[in-house]
């Protein structure tokens, strides 16, 4: 196994947050749930007593949402694309403790709500940087938490890897670390926590996993990235072409390491 790297367009405006809207039943099908012990570890850390609210941010189509409605929590879930809120609703139609609200967090007013946990799903990178650790901070209660937490792949077969890297220099001329890459340790989510000076210190924790595909799944997968997403038409059909014959040539299956990171911290008052 070797580390999966690539990413065609790092660099990219934020603005790549609103394509997923574009393929927002198909994110809904192939993009993996969070693990059993990452959620209750943070319901743990936060001391969450039942029917407490908790503020999600970017929710997606649901994925981690669910996990965490199914602990007697009201969840307060939302999300800036009318597609992948639709979507949701759909997913979710059967938790009565679930809102859900088409708004970024930037423009979500919060009309001095207060909530013991604020949850970010794969998401918290999408902020604006001038938003995300003030505002969490100012609706989160007295050693509130804010749990954020995101998939990376870290390990794929070497003859794919190989065929994945050629496949993506030729149609984009890039290949470097995956966005998701920013969630390992190496990345800056402590240090953000750190430099914000309104959070205690930064617990980390990874989960490991293993991620099964076929040819259909991974491609289908590879639809919701972003980074994908950027591309032209044309470009991204020839691209998801060649991958689907790669992975047909290796038996039409593999399956991938992950690894599942959360950093987690309790709200400080300053002078604290």
């Amino acid at each position: 196994m070797a580390l999966l790297s690539y990413s065609p367009t790092q660099g990219k405006a934020m603005e790549q947050r609103f394509t997923f809207d574009q393929v927002a039943s198909v994110y809904r099908e192939t993009r993996p749930d969070y693990p059993e012990a990452l959620i209750d570890d943070v319901v743990s850390y936060a001391k969450l007593k039942p029917r407490d609210t908790v503020l999600e941010v970017g929710c997606g189509t649901g994925q981690a949402t669910k996990s965490f409605a199914t602990r007697d929590l009201q969840i307060l879930a939302i999300e800036p694309g009318a597609e992948m809120v639709r979507t949701a609703r759909e997913s979710l139609a059967n938790f009565t403790n679930v809102e859900l609200l088409e708004t970024t967090f930037e423009a979500w007013p919060a009309n001095k709500a207060v909530f013991p946990l604020i949850i970010a799903a794969q998401s918290w990178h999408w902020v604006s940087p001038e938003v995300r650790f003030v505002k969490a901070a100012e609706v989160l209660s007295p050693n509130g938490s804010l749990a954020v937490f995101g998939h990376v792949p870290v390990g794929i077969p070497t003859p794919l890897l190989e065929q994945f890297k050629g496949i993506f220099l030729r149609h984009t001329g890039g290949w470097g670390a995956p966005p998701e890459a920013g969630y390992l340790p190496s990345g800056p989510f402590k240090r953000w926590f750190d430099e914000s000076r309104l959070f205690g210190g930064v617990e980390h924790q990874c989960y490991s996993w293993k991620w099964q595909h076929t040819t259909s799944s991974y491609v289908n997968f590879l639809r919701t990235r972003s980074d994908v997403r950027m591309l032209t038409p044309a470009i991204r059909e020839e691209l998801l072409g060649e991958i689907a014959k790669a992975i047909d040539g290796e038996g039409g299956e593999f399956s991938l390491d992950y690894e599942t990171h959360l950093y987690i911290a309790r709200r400080v008052d300053p002078g604290d």
